[in-house]
Parts: C-alpha cells; structure tokens; sequence
C-alpha cells in the first residue's frame, strides 16, 4: 500500500510543514523527522503522544530443542521468565529507566506448573512440537496464540497506553525465525542461521540441516500463516496477533530485533500495508536481520550489535522516539521564536 492509500495525504502535508517550520534548516533532524510524522500518521493527529508506553515479552518453549540447536538448556526459558518477574532482566532494567510498563507472558513453556505473580499464564500448551518431524502448531493453537496477543494489545490500548513494544524468549527461537524466514521469503537456510545467542559453528551447521529437513517434509510453498504454524512458537504467532491488533487501533509498536521482525514479517505478507505502523528499532547482529528489514522496506532506528531479543533493542529506542514526538510538539517555530526563516 502507498501513504496516499493507508494513511492521510493531507495529514502528512501538514505534518512534514509543521516539521519544516521549526527552528532548524529543512531536514536537518534527518530520521527524527520522518520518525515524528509516522508516529503522526500512525494516531491521525497533529499532536501525538508516546508518554504511556508499555512493552510485552511473550515466552514460550521450543520443541526443536530436542535436535541440540541451542547452547543453552530448554529450562532457561523458564528461569529467565522467573528473572523477569523478580525484575533482574536487561530488559526489566531498561523499561525501568525509561519509565515502560512491562509485561511478561507466558505462552507456553517445557513446565505446565511454572506460575509467578506478575508473570501474565496464557499457555497454549508446554511448549511447541519438534518442527523437524510435525509442524510445531496445530492450526488451532497457531490461532489460538494469534488471538490472545490481539486482545492483549487491545487491553493496553484501551488502558491508555499510546505506544506499545513487543519482545520474547523463548530458548530455540532463532531457528524457528530462522525456518519462517528462509520458508516466507525463500531463502537458502544456510543464509537464515546466525549465532543466536551464542551458537557455535557446528550448532549453526546443525541449524541449517534441520531447517533443510523441516523444509523437505513440507515440501509444498506456504502461506505465511502456514509458516508459522509449520515453524513457529506461540510466543512469535502472539506477536503476530498483537501487531495487527495494534495496527487496526492506530497504535504505534517498537518492534525489536530478528524474532519480532519475524512475527513482523509475517503479519506484512498476511496483511500488505501494516507495518506503515511500525517502528523497527535496531539492526540486529544476527546476520539474515538485514533481509527482512529490506524486506519490509524497514529503516531502523539503532545499531548497536545487539542480538539479546526480550525487547531489548525497543526498550533502548524509545527515548528517540519520544524525543521525536516532542520535538514534533514543543520546538519553537520561526515565527514563534522571532526567527528569519531565510
């Protein structure tokens, strides 16, 4: 979809005037600019506001851990959901400093019994199929997932929040991404699989050969509904469901790194034209990042060499994009400053 069809020409006029009547020579705020319009058009006003955000880190366990993908153990799923809860995450540390409210949840983990007080259950079941041998999703739980990450979003929507965040965990969910990725935009495995979190290069050799095998057992294209429950996680189909949501309730969503822009992905190809509503916050270490982000035509926002996921890199953009908003709202223009324009 073109701006002139998803969102308000005359909008964007005024709003790209309203820019280049600030104190500053035309542009000069480069990204911070376009940035301030998005999030203008985005929530339809002249005057738009990011000062209630919230972020989601959606949790979920992987079945594809059974083939030795990970340098990590499945149960650090769980122990890092405990680490949210007790706030010792990175990212409990950043939505902490930068004032956002978060929220973990758990879409289904290895522990059917794992409960703690602030840690929202939705489990779908404990855990994802092996994707190598059985599509990872029924039909069902992959819509089941979709729709409890658009009723969250809709929740904090109607709670006040005006701009939302997405991030996850989930042990084995780089080579779920990575299987989506290579399936969506066919793509060569071996040019989908990247460290992870810290995989050697005989797990990424691994990586590859299951990606190749699920791919073969499927044999026929798919949608890209179809790949995510082929591939996917609970955790990556509720961020599905919660960026359209969110799109649909002209909300803004920081999308963070290779995982979300995944579920990214996926909800692009399903629904052309909604990731106008999206902010990507970084580019991600993780090498097939880039395809994607050319993909959905994506600028982002930050590049730090981050590869963590949680929502990390979204946490960490936020300040830009609250200073774009102000910026937007409350720089002098010319002749409110007494200035000469030229």
């Amino acid at each position: 979809m073109t701006l002139a069809t998803t969102f308000s020409l005359e909008l964007a006029e005024k709003l790209s005037f309203a820019i280049d009547d600030k104190t500053k020579p035309v542009g000069s705020l480069g990204q911070i600019e376009s940035l301030a319009i998005q999030i203008g058009l985005i929530q339809n006003t002249l005057a738009p506001s990011v000062d209630n955000p919230a972020a989601f880190v959606f949790g979920a366990d992987h079945g594809v851990c059974a083939e030795g993908v990970n340098p990590f153990p499945q149960e650090v799923t769980e122990q890092m959901l405990a680490n949210f809860a007790h706030g010792g995450a990175a990212m409990s540390v950043f939505c902490r400093v930068n004032g956002i409210k978060m929220n973990v949840v758990n879409m289904g983990i290895a522990n059917p019994d794992a409960r703690w007080a602030n840690v929202l259950h939705h489990a779908i079941s404990n855990g994802t199929a092996n994707f190598r041998e059985q599509p990872a999703m029924t039909d069902a739980q992959s819509a089941e997932a979709i729709q409890i990450g658009a009723s969250l979003a809709s929740q904090a929507v109607e709670q006040g929040h005006n701009l939302l965040i997405v991030g996850e965990m989930g042990i084995g969910n780089t080579t779920s991404a990575s299987a989506i990725l290579s399936s969506i935009l066919g793509l060569d495995p071996k040019d989908c699989v990247g460290p992870g979190t810290g995989a050697t290069e005989q797990q990424q050799t691994l990586k590859i050969k299951v990606i190749k095998d699920a791919i073969a057992r499927v044999a026929s294209p798919l949608t890209p509904m179809q790949a995510l429950a082929e591939f996917g996680g609970f955790e990556i189909a509720a961020m599905v469901g919660f960026l359209q949501e969110a799109a649909t309730l002209k909300t803004p969503v920081i999308v963070d790194g290779f995982i979300s822009t995944v579920a990214a992905l996926i909800a692009e190809k399903h629904n052309p034209g909604l990731s106008q509503h999206w902010i990507f916050a970084h580019q991600s270490a993780e090498p097939a990042h880039d395809a994607m982000l050319q993909a959905l035509s994506a600028r982002p926002l930050l590049n730090l060499q981050l590869r963590l996921g949680e929502g990390t890199g979204a946490a960490l953009a936020y300040p830009l994009v609250k200073c774009a908003v102000a910026m937007l709202n409350d720089m002098a223009t010319f002749s409110s400053a007494g200035i000469s324009a030229s």
